[in-house]
């Protein structure tokens, strides 16, 4: 393990459950690093990382989690790192999680593929249906089917970042994490780039990753799957990043027809049924605005 260096970025985090976080990953990786995005806990931070043999890498502001994910990247690049694993701060790993990552990326490695990165199967705590592996479909990016693993691999249309093993190779080849989103799309984007560079994605079925998505899951009538809610703040930059998404040639049309589609129903869903609705307007609004004129970076109060 002594070239898979993991990179987890926190803010504002639950200090009790990144201890167990950081402790899971130092048993299974050659070193941690820790980038914090302008807490306030640093201190008491600087304590836990010292505590499970962690480095910490504390920003002064919240620069956003692509900029941090760069930041940890860089660092670990300089520790030697060949191979690099993402974390959030609200994931927890199985014990044997990158043992069966790097198993997988040996497996595809053999059979001729050139692999980027490989990815657990996340599931989300607070459900039974929320199994987070997507394929690449007509109209963009769907959950997988059991029949599509073929030797505990899928192809993955892209990796949620958490979890996610990166190759350096791959990070020099698509290049680094897009700092102007500041948040969400950002491994979507990353993902795009990397498999235009030809590289492979691929999730490997018996590696399981805990991850809390958003802050709480709702029930849609007649949907068995559960919509992820966020902050208001959060539907700023998921509509605008989607735009983004949409505009930046990344996608083919029938994915970009979809990721409209997808943008009016996550609208019409937080403007109906999620509180406070009129603040969830105006971030909705100010996002498709910024989106189609093109502006990044973190939100301008």
């Amino acid at each position: 393990m002594a070239g898979v260096v993991a990179v987890v970025v926190t803010y504002r985090p639950d200090l009790a459950r990144t201890r167990l976080l950081l402790e899971a990953l130092a048993a299974q990786c050659g070193r941690v690093v820790v980038v914090d995005n302008g807490s306030s806990v640093t201190a008491a931070l600087a304590e836990v990382c010292a505590h499970a043999g962690a480095e910490l890498v504390p920003l002064p502001v919240n620069e956003g989690i692509a900029r941090a994910q760069n930041v940890g990247i860089e660092r670990a690049t300089t520790l030697g790192a060949w191979a690099v694993l993402l974390s959030d701060q609200d994931s927890m790993p199985a014990p044997d999680m990158v043992d069966r990552l790097l198993d997988g990326l040996r497996r595809a490695t053999a059979a001729g593929l050139r692999v980027g990165a490989v990815g657990p199967v996340s599931s989300d705590t607070r459900s039974a249906t929320e199994q987070m592996v997507y394929v690449a479909r007509r109209w963009g990016p769907r959950r997988a089917r059991p029949e599509e693993a073929h030797d505990g691999l899928v192809e993955a249309a892209f990796l949620i970042a958490s979890g996610c093993l990166v190759t350096v190779e791959a990070l020099a080849a698509a290049g680094p994490m897009n700092e102007a989103w500041f948040i969400d799309h950002v491994d979507l984007e990353w993902g795009l780039r990397a498999r235009r560079h030809g590289f492979d994605l691929l999730a490997v079925t018996d590696a399981r990753l805990d991850h809390e998505l958003g802050d709480r899951l709702a029930r849609v009538p007649g949907r068995a799957q559960e919509v992820h809610v966020h902050a208001p703040v959060r539907n700023y930059y998921l509509a605008r990043n989607t735009v983004l998404l949409i505009r930046s040639g990344l996608m083919p049309l029938g994915w970009s027809v979809g990721y409209v589609v997808w943008l009016a129903k996550y609208a019409a869903f937080n403007l109906v049924a999620v509180a406070p609705r009129r603040a969830r307007a105006t971030m909705l609004a100010r996002g498709l605005r910024d989106g189609l004129l093109g502006r990044t970076g973190p939100l301008r109060r």
